[in-house]
């Protein structure tokens, strides 16, 4: 049972937070904030979500991307990170998974996900 105070302190940290709706399959641009030094700049990163993990506070998101050489990239980003500035839907996918793990394992045309139609 969690204490009042930390209940209460959570739920402010996710009101102040604007965070789309969003699933596995969809694409996303997230604009992370990176310290370099003294200097403090916006970076994207776009690609596929794989992965919700968790509720409230403690919920995270795990991101693929295809980087430079055909290289695999994941990052897992806690939702509610104050790093995380800007968060945007790029694209819905149509997919019956909840965990796309699978697409580790896959190259070129079969790691392409349909898109949502509306």
């Amino acid at each position: 049972m969690k204490n009042r105070y930390i209940a209460s302190f959570e739920a402010a940290q996710i009101a102040e937070k604007e965070i789309p709706q969003f699933r596995a399959g969809d694409t996303v641009r997230l604009g992370i904030e990176i310290k370099e030094g003294e200097k403090k700049r916006v970076q994207s990163f776009e690609g596929i979500v794989i992965a919700r993990s968790a509720e409230g506070v403690s919920a995270t998101l795990t991101v693929r991307k295809i980087g430079a050489n055909s290289v695999g990239v994941e990052r897992i980003f806690p939702l509610y990170s104050e790093s995380i500035k800007t968060f945007e839907v790029i694209r819905r996918g149509r997919v019956r998974r909840a965990k796309l793990h699978y697409l580790r394992g896959l190259t070129g045309k079969k790691a392409r996900i349909k898109e949502l139609k509306k």
